[in-house]
């Protein structure tokens, strides 16, 4: 299913755009469900044996499992058929992008005088890592079209194709659940400020005004356009929300001002130096019982070897080049290194509020729930999804 946008720059589509749309969110959901468990059923009954007989044990490692996959038909398939569609998600986008480009920029201008805000900064040095390549296969990347709404609206429509309907109406399922766990996990945690890092278009970002109405909200991103069509989509929706430009490993903001520094599919996008200090830039600005929280793909060190390869797949075949690094650190340690006591450490999957309702959320926030983290459904854009997520106290 290709979701219809809920804002005034959703696109004006001809019908064979809808079609091709409709047709490229069919394909990933052919891949993602029916060749992901074909490729599962070649694992078992011939990969991982032929491993064994060579090797004299199981597969052990996400690696390993890719070595062990590499030339298997089903393998192959599954490969071709998901980076030709993740093509296809782009491509189906824009076309009316280009088309409507002055119409968006009429909507964005007609939104600019509501409340909320944005911050450009064109002296910023854009690191590599945003900029270089064609992340997720993105032709420009989050830097196509500089500083215009361009990158943003293919990303938002784009995203539309490719989440096939799994990341709620508004592609804010992420957002919401993890807010509305926290809400109900932490009922006496009220939040006066908060900050989204990396945050793309905002899609996260206005979920967490919603759960916290009074709080402020800022959300920082290294590329303008994006940021730029996030604050006309904030406003066109009624949210008031602080764009910048600025990088998360080097926050312009002052020690201890924020009581949430959040962050959804980000970190993976990093190098591990970026990363780093991105924790200990979380740690700075938080107030002494603040929250960091991120929303990721689950670590290696809880997966089984051919669940973990599963989702490494994109740091080869998807130009995420940090993907793997990210997900063979282990996220306490990660906290721990930047400054937060262990014992404030703590790890939970969420069911997507979308899919499950707000009571299976509200059931999940009575504790931990850690244990399904290495279930197929936890961070896989499948039927079913789960959402994985972390986070620590500041003393």
């Amino acid at each position: 299913m290709t979701v219809e946008l809920q804002h005034p720059m959703k696109p004006d589509a001809t019908p064979e755009e809808i079609a091709r749309g409709r047709f490229t969110s069919g394909i990933r959901s052919l891949i993602l469900n029916d060749l992901a468990a074909d490729m599962r059923a070649a694992y078992d009954r011939r990969a991982a044996p032929a491993f064994k007989k060579e090797h004299d044990r199981e597969p052990e490692t996400s690696r390993e499992a890719h070595q062990a996959l590499r030339g298997d038909p089903a393998f192959n398939i599954y490969s071709a058929m998901r980076v030709q569609a993740q093509k296809m998600v782009w491509a189906s986008v824009a076309d009316s992008v280009e088309r409507e480009a002055d119409r968006l920029s009429h909507e964005a201008r007609k939104a600019a005088d509501a409340p909320g805000s944005l911050t450009l900064e064109p002296g910023l040095d854009v690191p590599k890592n945003v900029h270089a390549i064609d992340v997720h296969l993105m032709p420009g990347s989050y830097t196509r079209g500089a500083d215009s709404l361009e990158a943003g609206a293919v990303y938002d429509r784009g995203l539309a194709v490719f989440s096939m309907g799994l990341m709620g109406a508004n592609l804010d399922d992420i957002g919401l659940s993890m807010s509305q766990y926290i809400k109900q996990r932490f009922p006496d945690f009220a939040p006066s400020r908060i900050l989204d890092t990396g945050c793309t278009i905002g899609h996260n970002t206005l979920p967490w005004k919603q759960a916290y109405p009074d709080a402020e909200v800022i959300a920082i991103d290294a590329a303008p356009g994006p940021l730029a069509y996030g604050s006309a989509r904030a406003k066109m929706q009624g949210q008031e929300v602080h764009f910048q430009q600025m990088c998360a490993d080097d926050l312009g903001f002052e020690d201890e001002s924020f009581d949430v520094v959040w962050s959804s599919m980000f970190l993976h996008e990093l190098s591990k130096k970026q990363r780093a200090k991105a924790f200990e830039e979380a740690y700075r600005v938080l107030k002494p019982g603040g929250l960091v929280i991120h929303m990721e793909l689950p670590p290696n060190e809880q997966m089984g070897a051919f669940d973990g390869f599963y989702l490494d797949w994109d740091s080869y075949y998807n130009n995420e080049p940090y993907y793997k690094g990210y997900r063979d650190e282990v996220p306490a340690d990660l906290c721990k290194k930047a400054g937060f006591g262990e014992d404030t450490f703590f790890e939970f999957v969420v069911p997507s509020i979308g899919i499950y309702g707000e009571e299976a959320v509200a059931e999940a926030a009575k504790g931990d729930r850690a244990e399904g983290v290495g279930q197929e459904t936890t961070g896989r854009l499948a039927e079913g999804v789960m959402w994985y997520g972390y986070g620590a106290f500041k003393k």
